[in-house]
């Protein structure tokens, strides 16, 4: 992402901010409360267009002017509340409003084919490490932990090729916040850049490769976590000192 601009009425809330993430990358996005970051995600998911500024995937520019945009495009987004239906089971989640037919022609068309949409879960969610007691479980009744599986889960199984995690271990206990990190790891080792969104600095600096910091809808900073500390983020955050990687400034 480019010099991307957005306003509201007389409020600049993005100024010509970048944003780029590499194949397989974590890259951290963080800033205070009115820094631009949801304002950000946005734009790149399709539900808020950016005024001006260029979104490129794989080098290649691409127009999101909603969230089909974004999709086809390869960019799914994660929101905190996680967007799954609690009345039904894991599988029916994954595929919902992409559910597959069966094949055959009449009547028979009208049903789903279950026993595929049932494999294809079984291997993605292998895949990812993620373990839940049956897929014929009630989203509702499993964890937290389990839950942000299953939508990340969802993620991947449309060929997402950019992961957006917002606040992915809020209200999430130890056990589960680490099933959590393990699922954003996994999603690195297979090539898929990640763009998390969090106000947790411990999370920040267990799992991001670089660290973006949005300040009053401007760029303040990108950062390694190996060569700084959480003092350091934070400062940028509120303005005590703004620089980039390598410790320049901006």
């Amino acid at each position: 992402m480019q010099g991307i601009r957005k306003s509201f009425g007389s409020v600049d809330a993005l100024r010509g901010v970048d944003l780029e993430v590499a194949p397989g990358q974590i890259m951290a996005l963080v800033g205070d409360n009115g820094a631009g970051k949801s304002t950000l995600v946005k734009a790149l998911s399709g539900v808020g267009i950016a005024d001006a500024g260029t979104i490129r995937v794989d080098g290649q520019e691409v127009r999101i002017n909603g969230p089909q945009d974004a999709v086809n495009a390869g960019i799914e987004t994660v929101y905190q509340d996680l967007a799954l239906c609690d009345n039904l089971d894991v599988v029916a989640n994954l595929y919902l409003g992409r559910e597959l037919r069966a094949p055959e022609r009449g009547p028979a068309a009208r049903f789903l084919a279950r026993k595929k949409m049932t494999h294809r879960a079984r291997q993605i969610l292998d895949e990812l490490a993620v373990r839940l007691p049956s897929l014929g479980s009630s989203v509702g009744t499993l964890s937290g932990g389990e839950r942000q599986g299953i939508a990340v889960g969802r993620a991947v199984l449309w060929g997402s090729r950019i992961v957006v995690l917002d606040e992915p271990t809020a209200a999430l206990g130890v056990q589960q916040t680490a099933t959590v990190y393990g699922l954003v790891r996994t999603l690195s080792e297979r090539g898929v850049s990640v763009v998390l969104i969090s106000h947790n600095m411990v999370d920040v600096f267990q799992l991001a490769d670089r660290i973006t910091v949005l300040r009053l809808g401007e760029g303040a900073g990108v950062f390694d976590p190996r060569q700084c500390t959480p003092q350091d983020v934070i400062a940028a955050i509120t303005g005590g000192n703004i620089v980039s990687l390598g410790g320049e400034r901006a």
